[in-house]
């Protein structure tokens, strides 16, 4: 299945129906009154946050959306009929976009959450509203109000509690292969992961999270090199990175400098993503001997200034994979707990998830406009949607 991780589209509020200006008229009944009933409300436009979608390829070629007018009020009191909202369905883990003030309207983060994005026209008001022991016959009424119109972008975000990043062929999808049941392509040449792939790691019954592998960066992805800027933006809400290093790169490039080149672009992208819980894991140790590994691993240590978790793994063979998923879910379930403990917590993690967002969102858009600017004069140019395929698999 497409997935479409951003589009844009214009949406329009209904307007408010007319008030009626109308007069009691009956047989053996004189001067019966005002009787002009009021319009009906326009209809608004709603998104809801959908668990059974995972894309927003449906948006991608319809860009309007209209909700409808409420019907105008009628006579002997009648008001008019309410337009139904409009309700736009989306994947959990969507942002709403102003794109005309530049402001976050929303973010979709739980199922069935919703978010009202253009509010209906109000009705009109009838005659009938404006009679008083002054004014038996008033002919006065009032129109229903325009509907609101926004400019939208949504853009979604991958719901991963794990993100994977290295530079191609350190074994990432051979790793989401090993403790999931997601296939990725795997192959001996790099760039063979060109979409993000997610599984659902099982630990023990009823325990598991999902694991997100996004394609490999390259030095300069930040700049636009290569598929990582396209990809990256899906780490932000990840509770926690694994960075994985190649110990046995078929090119012969020292560890210690491949894994200072994601770093550095990591901190390029986002600083504050850069600075997000991170544990470092050494891949393909199964190709070296004893002392060969223990050197390079030092100097991949050295060379970062290491303080935090890390692990030595052959992906490939499966080893070390059990004990790091089984950390990665207690980890997990901890900071579930402190959050549900502390709500100051879980606002700080909101906070900090928005930051790393935004701060993606000016890349992306810098990289854009500087794209723009070069191909100016290109008309085969379009850099208005990613499209990528993303499975889930249990």
């Amino acid at each position: 299945m497409k997935f479409v991780d951003e589009v844009s589209i214009n949406v329009y509020a209904g307007k408010g129906g007319n008030g009626c200006m109308s007069f009691r008229r009956e047989k053996y009944i004189e001067r019966g009154g005002p009787d002009g009933g009021d319009g009906g409300d326009g209809g608004s436009v709603v998104v809801v946050a959908d668990e059974s979608l995972n894309t927003l390829v449906d948006y991608r070629f319809t860009r309007n959306y209209r909700a409808g007018n409420g019907e105008k009020g009628q006579s002997r009191n009648c008001t008019g009929k309410s337009a139904e909202d409009l309700v736009l369905r989306v994947p959990v883990g969507t942002t709403i976009i102003d794109e005309d003030l530049g402001e976050v309207l929303g973010d979709l983060s739980v199922a069935g959450q919703q978010l009202v994005v253009a509010q209906g026209g109000f009705h009109g008001l009838g005659n009938t509203r404006y009679k008083s022991s002054t004014n038996r016959a008033p002919r006065q009424t009032s129109h229903g109000s325009e509907g609101e119109f926004r400019s939208l972008k949504f853009e979604l975000k991958v719901l991963a509690d794990v993100g994977l990043l290295g530079l191609p062929n350190a074994g990432k999808s051979t790793l989401i292969r090993a403790v999931s049941s997601a296939k990725p392509k795997v192959a001996d040449y790099p760039f063979t992961t060109l979409v993000p792939n997610l599984g659902v790691v099982g630990v023990d019954a009823h325990r598991s999270f999902v694991m997100a592998d996004i394609p490999g960066l390259i030095e300069g992805a930040s700049e636009g090199a290569g598929l990582g800027i396209r990809f990256l933006k899906h780490l932000t809400r990840n509770r926690i990175l694994l960075h994985l290093v190649d110990m046995a790169p078929y090119d012969g490039v020292e560890p210690a400098d491949a894994a200072l080149a994601i770093v550095h672009e990591l901190e390029r992208f986002s600083p504050t993503l850069a600075q997000r819980e991170r544990w470092l894991v050494l891949n393909k140790s199964d190709l070296l001997d004893a002392e060969t590994l223990d050197q390079r691993r030092s100097a991949v240590l050295d060379a970062l200034d290491w303080q935090g978790p890390v692990y030595t793994i052959s992906a490939i063979a499966a080893e070390g994979t059990a004990a790091l998923c089984g950390d990665l879910m207690n980890y997990l379930e901890e900071c579930r707990a402190r959050e549900a403990a502390d709500p100051e917590l879980l606002e700080a993690e909101q906070a900090l998830q928005s930051r790393m967002q935004e701060e993606a969102r000016e890349r992306v858009e810098a990289l854009r406009a500087t794209l723009r600017a070069r191909s100016r004069d290109d008309e085969d140019f379009d850099d208005d949607d990613f499209d990528v395929e993303v499975e889930y698999r249990e």
